[in-house]
């Protein structure tokens, strides 16, 4: 068999030197003849020889080295396989359906099996199932782990189409089959490396008194400056105790430096520093509330800064009383289960007003917009913009596409009114053609970009103006020339009451205008109920005096017998969940405005002791709308939050898309399940 064997390549070419030397020797041999006879004669008997010494060898060596070749090639495979079966590297071999064919005793030390374990690799490491195993592609990496240890799993595609076609047993044609080598790269003490790197980053955090002024005021004189001490006491104490550091930059405000760890641990805990600071009481008749933010993850210091300030920012303009942490791809909230506290001060709605004056002045046109479904403080908020901007004699149009049935009554008193031009009122497609380079926009009750009537001219409009008094969320408008935004203000219409008050002496607000900013107001606090402050009762008396008619809005705001009969069958059907969430549902059949039937039998449940919050499910142009309702127990905002929603922490709602009602109501149940265990409400 040896000698069957045929050789090739260099070890043949080495083989045959020696017949190509010989074959030399007798050309020379040649030319020695030509020379002297006698010399030729003498080098062909070396030459005979020589060749009888060659053949001789080549006969004879020939077979030893081919058993050697064999004996070597069977060796290296055997010192193959051991070098991979003692490879420190974990390493499996699988069939397509990933399937353990094969394992070395890295690998089975690795995930504690014994040789011979022929079971899925799904079994060992779940989140290896067949759809992430290489099949288009031919390597595939992922990240798994087994008990304790985290791995970077590496699968490699072997195709054994090539094996197929030199095989006598199996039949090459179209045949595709292919192997997957798996390596398991330890990745454990790295991780728990890059994790304590991670826990020692830098965060930067800030924290501000929400209602200093207004504490100090209700304590004697005497005591204030003990009542400062107790509260830096309280702050100091608890920031040095998580390893922080603390330093008070102004009366109200401290810079706060820590580790991120401590800020794990400061979630864990729900930032209880929040209720901890209400503890503080001297005598004074209101606890005093906290704002913090924090700002981590940052590509830099400077841009943790960032984040701080953007996170207290978020946290006073959601009414304060809660902490929200701020990364570059998240913001979560805490805390906020206190009711806004109202100021007493002016100061900055007359400033705003002051403001407003001089970007409207020197403005060609101004476009004024609300959100989505406009209610009548949206409405009344947009009608006393308008006003502002025709006594500084500029152009005005309020932007409204989808006229709600509620509003009709409201609209109609401006339509055909030879004291306002036209096109006062325009939809969304005007507003974008009329855009111009020296516009400016007004956003009324919304400060979402997401969900106001027009999100376009957003973009187009250079100076944008908000106005707002709901709590601010994550998605916020961005660039804005001017922004007020006060949670503790019971409507727009009530910040925009205040406002043209000091726009100037000229200001003339016609009798139409009066009703709708007064029906925004006594709808947003339903009927002075809610919400409802000095402040609000003052820009009431404000539009009384200038011509609000209560009797001529109460006429406005009656109801037909149908939505009578829809609210009435929403309450009566409320089913009280956890003996404290009264959750129903408001048929939207014959019902020009269900949503707003929706939100007034909402109110109603607030009726019965015992309920906490209220939850009505109203089916609309193929969306389930929410509307939440509270009184003072529970913050509605952040349950609505969790649903993709917002609003105030009494008064909240969000829309369902792709959910029948039936599902909707489970999931709300769902999430006051969670919330409830979290601790949240």
């Amino acid at each position: 068999m040896k000698n069957s064997i045929k050789l090739k390549g260099r070890l043949k070419s080495y083989l045959q030197t020696s017949i190509y030397l010989g074959v030399l020797l007798v050309l020379v041999n040649l030319g020695i003849y030509v020379i002297d006879y006698r010399a030729g004669l003498v080098l062909t008997c070396f030459v005979v020889f020589y060749f009888a010494i060659v053949v001789a060898l080549l006969f004879y060596n020939k077979p030893v080295i081919m058993n050697e070749l064999i004996s070597f090639a069977t060796q290296y495979g055997q010192i193959q396989r051991r070098l991979l079966r003692d490879l420190d590297l974990p390493h499996a071999l699988l069939d397509e359906a990933g399937r353990i064919i094969w394992t070395n005793i890295a690998f089975e030390k690795a995930v504690h099996k014994e040789k011979g374990y022929r079971k899925s690799i799904t079994s060992l490491f779940p989140m290896v199932t067949k759809e992430r195993l290489p099949g288009d592609v031919d390597e595939v990496e992922l990240s798994v782990s087994f008990e304790n240890n985290d791995y970077m799993a590496k699968m490699k595609k072997i195709s054994l189409k090539e094996m197929a076609l030199n095989s006598d047993i199996i039949e090459d044609k179209d045949y595709d089959g292919y192997l997957i080598a798996l390596y398991l790269f330890d990745e454990t003490a790295l991780k728990i490396a890059l994790q304590e790197v991670d826990d020692q980053s830098l965060v930067v955090g800030m924290v501000y008194l929400d209602n200093y002024e207004e504490a100090l005021e209700s304590v004697e004189d005497v005591r204030r400056s003990l009542l400062i001490a107790l509260i830096d006491r309280k702050v100091n104490k608890y920031i040095a105790g998580l390893d922080g550091i603390c330093k008070k930059i102004e009366k109200d405000k401290y810079l706060v430096i820590m580790r991120k760890k401590a800020v794990i641990s400061l979630q864990e805990n729900r930032f209880d520093l929040l209720e901890d600071v209400k503890t503080v009481n001297i005598g004074n008749e209101m606890a005093v509330t906290i704002s913090i933010g924090m700002g981590l993850d940052g590509l830099t210091y400077a841009q943790n800064y960032e984040f701080a300030r953007n996170a207290i920012d978020l946290a006073l303009g959601r009414g304060g009383d809660q902490a929200v942490v701020k990364t570059p791809h998240n913001t979560v909230y805490y805390g906020g289960k206190s009711q806004q506290v109202e100021k007493s001060t002016r100061v900055k709605a007359r400033v705003k007003a002051q403001a407003l004056k001089e970007i409207i002045s020197v403005k060609d046109k101004v476009l004024v917009m609300g959100h989505r479904n406009a209610d009548i403080d949206s409405f009344g908020a947009a009608v006393g913009i308008a006003r502002i901007a025709l006594t500084l004699e500029r152009k005005v149009h309020i932007v409204l596409s989808d006229e709600p049935a509620s509003l009709d009554s409201f609209v109609d008193m401006f339509r055909d009114n030879p004291d306002y031009d036209d096109d006062l009122i325009i939809n969304s497609q005007q507003a974008v053609e009329m855009v111009g380079n020296n516009a400016v926009l007004v956003v009324v009750d919304v400060n979402k970009p997401s969900i106001t009537d027009c999100p376009e001219l957003l973009r187009l409009c250079k100076s944008i103006v908000v106005f707002d008094h709901h709590r601010q969320g994550t998605e916020v408008i961005e660039n804005a020339t001017l922004s007020y935004v006060e949670a503790y203000a019971s409507s727009t219409c009530e910040m925009i009451s205040e406002i043209l008050q000091y726009i100037g002496e000229n200001v003339k607000i016609k009798t139409v205008e009066a009703d709708c900013m007064y029906s925004g107001i006594m709808i947003d606090t339903n009927n002075f109920m809610t919400k409802t402050g000095v402040r609000t009762f003052e820009a009431a008396a404000f539009l009384r005096r200038n011509g609000a008619d209560v009797t001529r809005v109460r006429k406005l705001f009656r109801e037909d017998a149908a939505e009578y009969k829809a609210k009435a069958d929403a309450v009566s059907q409320a089913e009280i969940y956890r003996n404290a969430y009264a959750i129903s549902i408001c048929t939207s059949d014959e019902i020009q405005s269900p949503t707003v039937v929706g939100a007034q039998a909402a109110n109603e449940l607030l009726n019965i002791k015992g309920v906490k919050a209220s939850f009505i499910l109203t089916e609309y142009q193929n969306l389930i709308y929410v509307s939440a309702r509270s009184i003072d127990e529970v913050n509605v905002q952040i349950v609505m939050e969790r649903l993709g929603g917002g609003g105030h922490m009494n008064m909240a709602g969000c829309q369902m898309e792709d959910t029948s009602l039936a599902e909707g109501i489970g999931i709300i149940k769902r999430t006051l399940d969670t919330m409830v265990e979290e601790g949240e409400i």
